[in-house]
């Protein structure tokens, strides 16, 4: 067996936080919010409605590093369906 070359160690940073694409999308009657957290952090994630108004609470809870998801049935805070149109869903997580 013979070596072809060699590499110094290469080091991989840290993926970010990340926000996914809500699948499927549009939805009917849920949708599924995946996200990334690069250490363990407090996440909110609200579902806010074209005018701005936050018509759902999806997360409000400390939660580990790593791969994380969240359905939405499409209601809002008090269990009623929401009108058809466009949503949008805002992650925020730690600092």
């Amino acid at each position: 067996t013979s070596v072809l070359f060699e590499t110094s160690p290469i080091s991989i940073p840290a993926a970010p936080l990340t926000l996914h694409q809500n699948y499927p999308n549009p939805f009917n009657p849920s949708t599924t919010i995946g996200y990334y957290l690069p250490a363990a952090a407090r996440v909110r994630l609200d579902v806010f409605d074209a005018s701005g108004r936050r018509v759902a609470a999806l997360v409000a809870q400390d939660e580990t590093k790593g791969l994380h998801s969240v359905s939405w049935n499409g209601r809002n805070g008090l269990g009623d369906p929401v009108s058809s149109g466009v949503y949008f869903y805002v992650l925020r997580a730690g600092k």
